[in-house]
């Protein structure tokens, strides 16, 4: 027994030995890159690396592209072998790549039909030779599609006795139909003849989520079409284009290089027309190894489609691991608006509106309904496989969102995400903590900063309910999970801008940390990735950002100009500045 038991011992120092000597051996067959001499806010949660203590180094592995180490010079250089690069950062910044919960990159990029620019900020009757400049072009056949104006500043001309868009736009086009976009995409103005091929006549009625603004005196529509009425005769002329998928891959291709050289490496769409085939461009992308980003897709619940019909088509669509040997895209949220803007009075409001538009279909000035509360707990309910991502803007729309949250929040291990959430009332603040809803705002619009831009905010709800617009920091301090988007294209796609917005919004100022938190570490919880991304730790994916100031110690009204130098993804450099 006794000469088994030296047996065993002897077997077992054999065993370390050889260990020792492959695993310096297999350490000679790696390819790390080394990162040193840098300034790295890792926003782990369990360490401590902002202000007093930012880590050095960082070794990553090259063929799996993971977080081998990080931490000093010293170390990291342990890891050194004949294959392994070293990158001295020589004193740059380094953050975990960014994250953008909210976003419409193929709507942003996207020629379809060629396109005209209206400026935003001019009296409609101002912009006739904008107008005059917008061509048919030989993918959009007959069709002249435009972008831009502003909703605010047409409504302000009808309210003070101006011309309606439809008689504006007659009078320089009115052989081919006409679609020009607000700025926010929450409305159109359209011509005649685009409302005769959508058949829209003074007796349509308005479909779910959509209004079709008219004259007050003789009821003909006035070339006005909110919400979804205006989704609808977008659809109608794009389905006319020949060169759809060639415009939505040339769309997305071009997107994907913006979204590198901001530093933003994980996004969702967040409203994914599967009808215009947008998930199939997606797809396209992936299978041809382009795509350069984690990206979630947020198939779009059109407001107007039978519920059965669209629930079963929904379920159909649904992954979790499309192509995952090949790129990072899944197919498991949903995009579903409750309400509209307030802006144009359609956010759904406890109270009634301070200014009045007399939009048909709407009953006591309280705003509208893309879906209901009683709706929503239906897809809730038949849906458990998805997150949900909500439009809610009015204190009404948040709150009946919350409910429809709550009667469905056994079901399933959900993690629904309401964004924009403008007008909150305080009653509902704590709940999202209490129901683990995630909270996604939008900070990176002027429009969002205390001072004279918030000025139609006021003038459409009043002074006393636009004082804590955007509440930011009230749901943070709840212990909520809270997420900051950039909603692209309506604001800027650039990351540092948002987060110096959210720092400089008086009672609802956040922290730079905290920012940097809701851009990273919360949204790849969001997105069901923070075990992989989101924070640089051991064991992490290699997803990170160089960029040209330490954002936390430079004064905030600077961060807004910081550049990104370099974008990582899974290890690999997609972007190096001056080198595309």
């Amino acid at each position: 027994m006794e000469n088994s038991e030296k047996l065993i011992i002897k077997l077992i120092y054999v065993l370390v030995a050889f260990s020792e000597v492959y695993g310096r051996y297999y350490r000679n067959l790696e390819r790390f890159n080394i990162y040193t001499n840098g300034v790295i806010y890792t926003v782990d949660p369990k360490a401590d690396s902002w202000h007093s203590n930012p880590v050095q180094a960082m070794v990553v592995n090259y063929h799996t592209g993971y977080i081998e180490y990080i931490g000093n010079n010293g170390d990291a250089m342990d890891y050194k072998t004949e294959l392994s690069k070293t990158f001295d950062l020589k004193g740059k910044t380094v953050l975990p790549g960014f994250h953008d919960v909210h976003m419409h990159p193929l709507e942003a990029m996207t020629k379809l039909g060629g396109g005209c620019s209206i400026p935003k900020q001019t009296p409609p009757e101002d912009i006739k030779y904008a107008i005059s400049q917008c061509k048919p072009t030989n993918d959009a056949p007959g069709w002249i599609l435009g972008h831009g104006h502003s909703i605010e500043f047409i409504l302000d001309h009808i309210e003070n006795e101006g011309r309606p868009p439809k008689e504006i736009i007659d009078e320089i086009i009115n052989t081919h139909p006409v679609i020009l976009m607000d700025e926010t995409s929450h409305s159109v103005w359209v011509n005649s003849m685009a409302l005769k091929k959508a058949r829209i006549t003074k007796d349509t009625k308005n479909n779910p989520g959509g209004i079709i603004m008219k004259d007050l005196e003789t009821g003909e529509p006035n070339g006005i079409l909110f919400e979804n009425a205006g989704n609808e005769i977008m659809d109608i002329a794009i389905v006319s284009f020949g060169n759809q998928d060639a415009a939505n891959y040339d769309a997305l291709s071009n997107a994907l290089w913006e979204l590198k050289k901001n530093g933003i490496t994980s996004i969702c769409d967040a409203r994914t027309y599967w009808k215009r085939n947008h998930h199939t461009t997606w797809k396209r992308v992936c299978d041809n190894n382009e795509l350069t980003v984690r990206t979630v897709l947020g198939l779009w619940a059109y407001p107007s489609m039978h519920d059965t019909e669209q629930i079963q088509k929904l379920k159909d669509l649904h992954t979790n691991d499309y192509n995952s040997n090949k790129c990072f895209l899944k197919i498991n949220e949903i995009k579903v608006y409750s309400d509209g803007i307030v802006d144009s009075t359609t956010a759904a409001m406890l109270e009634p509106y301070a200014k009045n538009l007399h939009l048909p279909g709407l009953v006591d000035n309280i705003g509208m309904n893309y879906f209901t509360q009683d709706r929503l707990q239906k897809y809730f309910e038949q849906l458990p496989k998805f997150d949900f991502h909500i439009h809610a803007i009015g204190d009404r729309g948040v709150q009946e969102v919350l409910n429809a949250i709550e009667k469905t929040k056994e079901i399933n291990g959900s993690r629904h995400r309401m964004t924009h959430l403008e007008i909150v009332n305080k009653r509902d603040i704590p709940r999202f903590k209490e129901l683990g809803v995630i909270a996604d705002f939008q900070v990176t619009g002027e429009f969002t900063l205390p001072g004279e831009t918030r000025a139609p905010i006021i003038h459409s709800v009043g002074e006393d309910r636009a004082k804590d617009f955007i509440p930011v920091k009230s749901v943070a301090d709840t212990g909520a999970v809270v997420t900051l988007s950039s909603d692209w294209d309506v604001s800027s796609l650039n990351p540092f801008i948002s987060i110096q917005h959210a720092t400089q919004r008086d009672q609802q100022s956040v922290s730079v940390k905290s920012a940097i938190e809701m851009r990273t570490i919360n949204a790849a919880y969001a997105m069901r990735q923070e075990n992989e991304v989101g924070y640089l730790g051991r064991g992490m994916a290699a997803d990170f950002v160089v960029v040209n100031k330490d954002i936390l110690k430079i004064p905030v009204h600077e961060i807004g100009s910081t550049k990104v130098v370099q974008t990582v993804l899974q290890g690999q450099t997609i972007y190096q500045l001056d080198k595309k």
